[in-house]
């Protein structure tokens, strides 16, 4: 009986041994789990590759419509322009498309930008390629740089390719050309499923770093051609020289390994839906604390504006669309992490939409905005809490009493600060700050005024603004 006892007990103990060893493996499983879950998530966070050219480190972007600059319209005509930009604080200028425009099928008078004859010449509206040279060629003398709009989804209908290569292109079911939505019907859609399109699109690329030293491209609706050719483009035009590359798209992956930086669309429309009582404060809360800027892979630029040439023609000016918030919502574009752009003509309050197709210049008479841009351009000069990507301060958020209208927020680098605090509501707001981020001495940007930040409540008029620099 002790010996039956004995190995009753004996396989009791070996039953609670094998039911220890099965819970211990279980947990060692679901660690294992765990680690690798935690490491697809770690490679799924996506990084820009590309390295940064030094000098878009503290920049600010400045578009240029050259057929609405002045009264001319051309190369000659904007290059007067140049000491005045530079002088306000602009680095890089974006050219919309120098490229002839088709006339088959042509939108109005003149025709879209967008609609490209011939990817390696230029528009003889704007001047010859020699006169484009010599702007590019100032503008590097004044420490500024020159990206140009490229066009790559589609070309205009009496591109020399339709003869050429009429391969290049996208057929319907009839064979013709074929534009790529309804409303863009004055060009048609290139198709990217050709090799030899990649090849020729590269090479006409290269074109223009070689023969015009240009230092980048705007990439038109990026997002509309395969990454994989962008990935391709880029690596072989970096070979020639250091560029910087723009995507005009929200997509994350473009900014892995084919551009520095995308467009921050889905904050430029909150900031229009808030103007507009569509929305509040949370909204732009929720777009950095929690979404991440729209996942934005670590280190790519994000680039915010209250206006563009689409935004303008299509959606109206700033003033239309914003109304009396539109500087508040020009010190958040030149604060927050990312490029700032401009679009030609906001230093002089244009307030109307510019025709796309027809000849509509800009009112140069008025440069009173100046005033209000020229302060943030420079401060990013000069402050590396704003600067671009990973050489800036991230975003931290300060709470108030009033979350929901007012936008307070603290970006800190080395030995560089700002504090910025916005109202964006149509009632003045009493302020109370939370917590001792912000604490110390500062100087605001516009009135350079001392300001010593504690806990005293901070009184903003409706969509009124401190920038607050240490």
């Amino acid at each position: 009986m002790k010996i039956e006892k004995h190995i009753t007990s004996i396989n009791k103990m070996e039953k609670k041994m094998k039911k220890v060893f099965i819970k211990k493996l279980a947990l060692l499983l679901l660690a294992a789990v765990i680690i690798v879950s935690c490491e697809v998530e770690k490679e799924e966070k996506l990084v820009c590759n590309l390295e940064h050219p030094e000098w878009s480190l503290s920049a600010n972007m400045y578009e240029v419509n050259t057929r609405q600059f002045t009264e001319e319209g051309t190369f000659e005509a904007f290059s007067k322009h140049l000491e005045r930009l530079s002088n306000m604080g602009v680095d890089i200028l974006w050219f919309m498309p120098i490229t002839p425009i088709g006339e088959l099928n042509r939108k109005g008078t003149l025709g879209s930008y967008y609609s490209v004859l011939n990817y390696t010449e230029v528009n003889p509206e704007f001047g010859t390629l020699e006169d484009f040279k010599a702007v590019v060629d100032k503008a590097h003398e004044l420490g500024m740089y020159v990206i140009v709009d490229w066009v790559a989804n589609h070309t205009a209908w009496d591109h020399h390719w339709t003869e050429t290569n009429p391969e290049f292109y996208e057929l319907d079911d009839d064979g013709n050309f074929m534009a790529p939505n309804d409303d863009w019907t004055d060009v048609i859609q290139l198709n990217y499923e050709n090799p030899d399109l990649w090849d020729a699109m590269i090479d006409e690329m290269k074109f223009w770093v070689e023969e015009a030293n240009i230092d980048g491209f705007r990439c038109d609706v990026a997002y509309l051609v395969p990454t994989e050719f962008w990935d391709r483009a880029t690596a072989e035009l970096m070979e020639i020289k250091p560029l910087f590359m723009l995507a005009e798209a929200d997509s994350p992956e473009l900014n892995v390994n084919a551009f520095h930086a995308g467009y921050g669309w889905h904050l430029h429309h909150v900031m229009n839906s808030i103007a507009q009582g569509e929305a509040d404060v949370s909204d732009i809360d929720k777009y950095f604390f929690e979404d991440n800027q729209g996942d934005y892979p670590l280190g790519s630029y994000k680039i915010y504006f209250t206006s563009n040439h689409d935004e303008n023609s299509w959606a109206g000016s700033e003033f239309e669309r914003m109304g009396d918030a539109v500087e508040a919502f020009g010190v958040l574009s030149a604060t927050i992490p990312g490029m700032f752009l401009m679009y030609n003509g906001q230093e002089a309050a244009l307030d109307r939409r510019l025709e796309f197709f027809e000849k509509d210049e800009i009112d140069w008479s008025d440069l009173t905005y100046t005033d209000f841009y020229q302060p943030l351009l420079k401060l990013k000069h000069r402050n590396k809490a704003l600067w671009n990507g990973l050489a800036g301060g991230e975003i931290q958020r300060v709470h108030t009493n009033c979350d929901e209208k007012v936008f307070a927020f603290v970006r800190e680098k080395d030995n560089d600060k700002v504090f910025v605090i916005i109202n964006f509501s149509d009632q003045e707001a009493e302020i109370l700050l939370e917590g001792d981020l912000f604490k110390g001495e500062y100087k605001e940007l516009y009135t350079q005024e001392k300001y010593v930040m504690d806990k005293s409540p901070v009184n903003l008029m409706p969509w009124g603004y401190l920038v607050l620099e240490k």
